[in-house]
């Protein structure tokens, strides 16, 4: 009998690309946002539409596996969203899908859950993303916590609240004042509606046909949720609804969104095969578990153990898309490794505060703007995405810029 080519030992792991993303413009959730009348699910058949015809030299039916994220996987997010979705979207019906849940993480995770596959030769192209219906979905509709959790004092109740955990990480840090998260939320607002005008948002984005019975068809071209022109004293003047005289608010958190995201990840030589192109490469990730009460920490141990995994320092990370979940979880990110937060390094065209956080949708969001930018700066090697995760954790994914041209980080 002939040996097989090569043992289970001797298998070599592969590169892992990025190819392209694409999101919906995000929604504000409730009766009167873009998507009030929109399906969840129609939102990820538009985005994985929008990648097939954006790579007509991708064969669908060489699509391996599609992972789509939610955190309320209930009703039209619900059902096995990445199997129905890719049904939906005229996928073969040989191609696979699955759904998975990891609350903001979740976009994120089918991104290095699927990108494991691809490494370990069971895939060769995956197409991940997420989606959150916050309007039709709240977090946590139809749950049912095991009282345990509180009774047995596993956590504290704050930590059910993401709001009073971002209030938690302020008694943390008492150097990160009110002050300081509402300056970097209006710096985010600015930099997000500078991006806007200069053409850097945008191109990633499907439109979206909206319905609704009172105004008829519309057409979803942009984000709802930006505020330009927000000013620090303007937000200094917003209650803080988790605390009295606390200092989260509105303006230095995202809101409540709806939206979906996707991309393609192929093995690279698949990639170069296929004539696809090559918007980054992937070159670890860590997730980690903090204490739930304060989950805003997650990205500090979560990227302090990708670094260590990858042979990295956070001197060798020219780029930053950080989630903005709130702006007291990212200040407490920056402080911890000595990084200004006004470094031109860290999200350079906004973030969440200024256009949204629909949950499991938006670790895509990040990589598709690190993946743009990587192509403008072919002085940069590695760059970096990380967010925090409700129920006390945090997620980092490092990628290497293949247009590094050998200088700088």
């Amino acid at each position: 009998m002939a040996a097989p080519a090569a043992s289970a030992a001797e298998r070599a792991v592969r590169n892992v690309v990025f190819v392209d993303g694409v999101r919906t413009p995000f929604g504000k959730a409730g009766p009167k946002g873009i998507y009030a009348e929109t399906r969840a699910d129609d939102l990820v058949v538009k985005v994985i539409r929008e990648l097939l015809r954006r790579h007509p030299e991708l064969p669908p039916e060489r699509v391996d596996e599609v992972a789509i994220a939610a955190t309320t996987q209930i009703g039209d997010q619900g059902l096995t969203i990445g199997r129905t979705a890719a049904l939906l979207a005229g996928l073969p019906k040989s191609v696979p899908g699955y759904a998975i849940d990891r609350m903001c993480a979740g976009a994120m995770t089918a991104v290095t859950t699927s990108a494991s596959g691809i490494a370990f030769g069971a895939y060769d192209v995956v197409i991940a993303g997420g989606v959150e219906h916050m309007g039709r979905h709240p977090m946590g509709e139809g749950v049912d916590p095991n009282p345990r959790i509180v009774a047995d004092k596993i956590v504290d109740p704050t930590a059910l609240v993401m709001g009073q955990t971002a209030e938690n990480v302020h008694d943390r840090y008492p150097a990160i004042t009110k002050q300081r998260c509402d300056e970097f939320a209006a710096r985010s607002q600015e930099k997000y509606a500078d991006a806007v005008k200069a053409g850097k948002i945008g191109p990633e984005f499907v439109p979206v046909a909206t319905r609704s019975a009172e105004l008829g068809w519309g057409l979803a071209t942009e984000d709802e949720p930006p505020r330009p022109g927000t000013t620090v004293e303007q937000l200094a003047g917003l209650k803080t609804p988790f605390r009295p005289h606390g200092r989260v608010t509105a303006g230095n958190a995202a809101g409540l969104n709806d939206g979906a995201t996707g991309c393609i990840l192929a093995e690279e030589e698949t990639a170069k095969e296929l004539g696809l192109p090559i918007g980054m490469r992937l070159v670890g990730f860590s997730f980690v578990g903090v204490e739930p009460e304060v989950m805003g920490v997650g990205p500090v141990p979560a990227t302090e153990k990708a670094l260590k995994r990858a042979g990295l320092s956070i001197e060798d990370i020219g780029l930053f898309e950080l989630n903005e979940a709130f702006a007291v979880q990212v200040l407490a990110f920056l402080d911890h490794f000595g990084i200004d937060q006004d470094d031109p390094r860290v999200n350079k065209w906004g973030g969440a505060i200024a256009c949204g956080h629909p949950l499991a949708s938006s670790g895509v969001r990040l990589m598709t703007q690190l993946a743009r930018q990587f192509e403008e700066h072919p002085e940069v090697r590695y760059g970096l995405n990380s967010m925090c995760i409700g129920i006390g954790m945090g997620g980092t994914v490092i990628w290497e810029n293949p247009h590094w041209n050998g200088g700088g980080n």
